[in-house]
């Protein structure tokens, strides 16, 4: 299978081979665990340069906060704080891959021109429409449920063809392809489709969270974005119960199984402070024990705050799932 691949021509983890680590990088404000904490392009740098010493195989830069309550940022703001953090860290560190956190078409355009590898859409390129147009997108979502090798899937799914109506219809049925959608394609990034939706209003948990992965699927197929270039995640703490968000690690395979391969953020988030009882800053263990199962159960990435504990979780849980296999690494 073809790996994913960095616009800018620039060399990506491979994957498979371990799990991969993601270290957040936040320029914003008002984030849940870390607003405010990198004003400058200098601590910008230094917390990237940090990062990957401990171990980061990417690093996500986010210019606006998608907690509960969070402050909408508009698409200038938001390029305000991302541009000057991408372009510092891209000079500092060249060969360092980039993902830009955000869910509008223009700041993602804007963060790969900049040198940004990789694209992190909290809305799975569904941002912009409407809940009918989800609806109805569900609809060839529907038609391949349960087909999980990416080849056949996109066989399948209606494809974006130069010569539509218009820019943003499918040639092939009147359903609109996002803005997002449009947006990444034209950037020839990777993008990491997270499940997300607009209510918790589940009647099927299961069959309705794999239909929006599906829909988020079929209008990266309609954009034309290749099926190499994407992964899913099951966006913990988004448009989910704690309940559901245990749910989903709890079967994570589920989404494996879809053929993509899988990143998981949970790091810091409520659900965990939940089940310990700490705030924020205290549940980097909660944090490391999703790490080992999400690993037991196939996930390819994480995304972390604390890199160097989490990369010692992901390690140790790649070890004990190779098994008679282990081979130690060299630490040298």
């Amino acid at each position: 299978m073809q790996s994913w691949a960095s616009p800018h021509g620039r060399p990506l983890p491979p994957v498979g081979q371990r799990t991969l680590v993601m270290g957040v990088l936040n320029v914003t404000p008002d984030s849940f665990s870390d607003g405010g904490q990198l004003p400058t392009r200098e601590a910008v740098v230094a917390r990237a340069r940090e990062m990957m010493a401990s171990g980061a195989d990417v690093l996500d830069i986010g210019g606006e906060s998608t907690r509960p309550g969070a402050a909408w940022v508009s698409a200038d703001d938001e390029l305000a704080r991302v541009l000057p953090a991408i372009t510092a860290v891209r000079q500092a560190l060249p060969d360092v891959p980039l993902s830009i956190d955000t869910y509008k078409a223009e700041v993602a355009e804007a963060a790969v021109a900049a040198g940004a590898d990789i694209i992190n859409d909290v809305w799975g390129l569904a941002f912009g429409l409407s809940a009918e147009e989800r609806a109805r997108w569900r609809e060839p979502a529907r038609d391949v449920a349960g087909v999980v090798d990416p080849g056949r899937l996109w066989e399948r799914l209606p494809a974006h063809r130069p010569g539509s109506p218009s820019p943003a219809t499918n040639a092939a049925s009147p359903l609109r392809v996002s803005p997002m959608a449009l947006a990444a394609a034209r950037t020839k990034a990777p993008v990491i489709l997270m499940h997300n939706r607009l209510d918790r209003n589940y009647r099927d948990f299961w069959g309705d969270m794999l239909l929006d992965l599906q829909m988020s699927l079929a209008l990266a197929c309609a954009a034309g974005i290749p099926p190499h270039q994407l992964w899913l995640d099951p966006g913990f703490g988004f448009a989910k119960t704690p309940a559901h968000n245990l749910e989903v690690l709890r079967e994570l395979r589920r989404i494996v199984a879809l053929g993509f391969p899988v990143l998981v953020g949970t790091s810091r988030k409520s659900t965990l402070g939940l089940v310990l009882g700490t705030g924020v800053d205290d549940r980097c263990e909660a944090g490391g024990a999703t790490i080992v199962w999400a690993i037991q159960q196939g996930c390819a990435m994480v995304r972390v705050h604390d890199v160097r504990e989490s990369v010692r979780f992901a390690r140790t849980a790649d070890a004990i799932k190779a098994g008679l296999n282990f081979s130690p690494p060299d630490h040298g």
